[in-house]
């Protein structure tokens, strides 16, 4: 503002001058130059108008918007991938008010998980949702009034194949239909140490859960005073990945033994405790914080599975590190560790009726132990629908070097991401839909690109999704009907004034 007002008082006092001499004309150049090197360096704003803004639909496969101060938007908007490409403008767009679907399903698996669909619309209402397989069977289905439907199958075998999902409404018309890619990976084996104070059948029956699973157990119960059961790994197992254990055996557990065992943990392996053998609430206060209670009921209550209550468990409403995480189970961090106790006993009478239902059950109770498995590259799901002809971003941890892709017959080097500093990124574009194969060193894996047909209420929903984060990156837009005014004629004004002022004082 000072800059200005020098410059317009040192046009007056020029032009002032000019005018003393009777120098009409160059008084007026003075004038216009003053006025010109004002503008140049002010900033004034000016009416916007059409050239201010640019309208872009939202079936444009490259959309352009140089240098315009505001986007008109019209349609569902644009993928993820185009708003990354685009400077962040204003936008005016209003979402329309058809109906979107949205989808949740991992694309990778591993055997012995269950695989869960989730779809969702914006109203609730009765519809039902199924799950097919690769030769049209009807292997899960789901219905219900809610606006969103989850569907739960339990693949039997590792491969790599292409389910379908349909939701119909409650007349039984179809809202939608697709493809769902899914890969099953064969598990790696779960490394168990089992330590046990006193035999029981859930101990027992927890073996053989584990057994079946493929797990490498390294087992020993203690059957009497100086008699124990071992069950040595079948192959060498140097750090466990999960540490189980009864009360009975941490309460008579030696003071240097236990703890080194506690130091295991808090160097990060998870410690299991199964509570139904507890005996003396002070040890668990003293050694892990853990108030207990006695409890007064212990009849079988809880879904799916009615577990019989341990008998001691944490008062209703403890506080303290201790945090309920279900039905009887507490849980807590012990540095780079995790303690879980469970405070159930008597699954073992669902061994014979109910094995899927305890099997998944465990999974559970296994998940929320914080099992880390470290794998040495690490593929990252996409932000959006695959689509051919259209930019993807393949992303992954652990990978560096170049990424081949036979199926498109190209070797690209792995770039780092300023979003993504954890991991590296490449970019390609499909040419068709189908698997997509790619290999980074020795790993290696497959992305399923969809064709442009499938899931057009899916598509909806992301482009519109991707279209508000787009407009979140400019919250408060350029001042209504206005835009700055362009320097540049200033400085042509002011350069031809200032060689007329000169051309007149060489004559």
């Amino acid at each position: 503002m000072t800059a200005l007002i020098l410059i317009l008082l040192a046009g007056a006092l020029s032009a002032g001058l000019y005018l003393y001499r009777r120098q009409w004309l160059d008084a007026a150049l003075v004038l216009v130059a003053a006025g010109a090197l004002a503008g140049l360096v002010g900033d004034f704003p000016m009416p916007a108008d059409s050239i201010a803004s640019v309208s872009i639909d939202s079936d444009a496969v490259a959309p352009v918007i140089g240098e315009a101060a505001r986007v008109r938007l019209s349609g569902d908007g644009l993928r993820a991938a185009q708003w990354d490409d685009l400077p962040a403008r204003p936008l005016d767009w209003t979402a329309p008010k058809g109906d979107v679907l949205r989808l949740d399903f991992p694309s990778q698996l591993l055997l012995g998980r269950t695989f869960a669909l989730t779809a969702q619309m914006p109203q609730a209402a009765k519809r039902k949702l199924q799950l097919l397989a690769e030769n049209g069977q009807v292997i899960a289905e789901t219905e219900g009034a809610t606006a969103a439907l989850t569907v739960q199958w339990l693949p039997p075998v590792a491969e790599i194949m292409v389910l379908k999902a349909r939701l119909l409404d409650a007349g039984g018309k179809l809202i939608a239909e697709g493809p769902v890619p899914l890969i099953v990976r064969d598990a790696v084996a779960l490394r168990v140490q089992g330590r046990f104070g006193s035999p029981s059948f859930d101990a027992r029956v927890l073996n053989e859960l584990l057994a079946g699973s493929n797990a490498l157990l390294d087992w020993q119960v203690t059957l009497g005073k100086s008699i124990t059961r071992n069950e040595t790994a079948r192959a060498p197992m140097d750090k466990p990945e999960l540490l189980v254990v009864d009360a009975a055996y941490l309460e008579r557990l030696p003071e240097s033994a236990r703890g080194a065992l506690m130091t295991q943990v808090a160097r990060g392996t998870p410690l299991l405790i199964l509570a139904a053998s507890a005996n003396d609430p002070g040890f668990w206060s003293r050694a892990v914080q853990l108030s207990l209670k006695e409890q007064a009921d212990s009849k079988p209550t809880g879904a799916p599975l009615a577990m019989t209550s341990a008998r001691f468990n944490p008062a209703p409403g403890a506080s303290g590190p201790w945090s309920s995480r279900g039905d009887r189970i507490w849980s807590r961090q012990w540095e780079q560790g995790r303690i879980v106790w469970l405070g159930v006993t008597e699954w073992h009478r669902y061994a014979i009726t109910e094995p899927r239902a305890l099997g998944l059950w465990w999974q559970d109770v296994l998940d929320r132990a914080g099992i880390r498995r470290s794998e040495s590259v690490v593929w990252l799901a996409p932000q959006e629908m695959p689509l051919p002809g259209q930019r993807l971003a393949i992303c992954a941890q652990g990978v560096s070097g170049e990424a081949t892709f036979p199926d498109l017959k190209q070797t690209l080097t792995w770039q780092r991401r300023s979003d993504k500093a954890d991991s590296a990124c490449v970019a390609v574009w499909p040419a068709t839909s189908g698997w997509l194969r790619m290999q980074s060193g020795a790993a290696s894996s497959q992305l399923y690109v969809y064709d442009k047909k499938d899931w057009p209420l899916w598509q909806k929903a992301q482009r519109r999704d991707a279209t508000l984060r787009y407009a979140a990156r400019t919250p408060t837009p350029i001042g209504k009907g206005t835009i700055p005014m362009p320097a540049w004629p200033f400085g042509l004004v002011f350069m031809g004034a200032m060689l007329a002022l000169w051309w007149r004082e060489r004559r």
